[in-house]
């Protein structure tokens, strides 16, 4: 009897993994490579749209429908590469092991370049003042990878697991 792999996005770094290489580290403990960035979990008023080209455009991450003065929220533990104001707004970014970079804006940062943050530790306040946006308050949440800009809603929720199936073989 044969067997089929079905496999998901976030299990398909599995089969990269050399069999002689060190165990995986347990997973966090909340599912997801990323937790969201609002609580509770935000309305998306603005979809992922990735540029064909590096300088193209697109919209690099995804709008998330906040409060004035709503706590913003790390996604993942990591440490803070800018925290200050860009083109009149405040931003903050953190770099993530496995080479994830996010960013958050426009919000009111209570961290500092340097600071070692863990997972759901406030960065600051969501303040309003973002393009585009169809609501009072929208927070934009991007995230890449190296150069590569990624979904980050492809990275929250909860991770996928291997299993195999029956194939079932024809009459």
């Amino acid at each position: 009897m044969a067997t089929v792999l079905t496999l998901s996005a976030g299990s398909a770094a599995l089969l990269n993994n050399r069999a002689d290489a060190q165990p995986q580290q347990p997973a966090p403990e909340q599912p997801g490579r990323l937790a969201w960035p609002l609580t509770p979990r935000p309305h998306v008023t603005g979809n992922f749209e990735p540029p064909a080209t590096p300088f193209g455009p697109g919209h690099r991450g995804v709008d998330l429908e906040a409060a004035a003065g709503q706590q913003v929220l790390a996604a993942d533990k990591g440490v803070v590469v800018f925290a200050g104001q860009v083109a009149g707004q405040g931003v903050v970014a953190l770099d993530h092991d496995g080479g994830l970079h996010t960013t958050y804006l426009p919000l009111t940062p209570t961290v500092a370049p340097g600071d070692q943050i863990y997972r759901g530790q406030p960065l600051g306040t969501a303040t309003p003042g973002h393009p585009g946006c169809p609501t009072a308050v929208c927070l934009h949440w991007g995230t890449r990878r190296g150069t590569e800009y990624i979904d980050p809603l492809a990275l929250v929720g909860t991770p996928s697991q291997v299993r195999l199936k029956p194939w079932a073989e024809g009459p």
